[in-house]
């Protein structure tokens, strides 16, 4: 199986092309996180709300850490939503502030040149090659 060529960088046509893969990355990871946020979350904090109205009314540090002590797939699911976000906070701010790292541009390159290679029948070909 043949390797797809790498095409040079100065095409501008392809920089546009990888650009446009990292955007779509992004906002594939946002529209990640505000699903958690839209169906987990939720559930979660659905299955806490005895608990939250407890803390309303006395909160205490220490009757949050047994509300969600005892009640662990709540914890695990709002930890998972936080973390999430947080990892793609992380994530976007270091893309940001530093550009985006060696190994992350050569990824996105080599996968837009198999979007290219495939050519329309690859299920991103109308949004990265069009």
């Amino acid at each position: 199986m043949d390797k797809p060529e790498k095409p040079p960088i100065t095409d501008a046509s392809f920089v546009l092309q990888v650009e446009k893969l990292h955007r779509l990355t992004v906002y594939g990871r946002w529209l990640f996180c505000l699903f958690l946020w839209l169906t987990l979350a939720p559930i979660c904090l659905w299955s806490l709300r005895e608990e939250i109205v407890l803390w309303q009314q006395y909160f205490t540090w220490i009757a949050v850490r047994y509300g969600l002590f005892y009640h662990p797939f709540s914890t695990i699911g709002l930890a998972f939503c936080i973390g999430m976000t947080t990892a793609v906070l992380v994530w976007q701010s270091r893309n940001i502030l530093m550009g985006l790292p060696h190994q992350e541009q050569q990824r996105l390159e080599k996968q837009v040149c198999r979007i290219r290679q495939q050519g329309s029948s690859h299920p991103l070909w109308k949004w990265i090659c069009q």
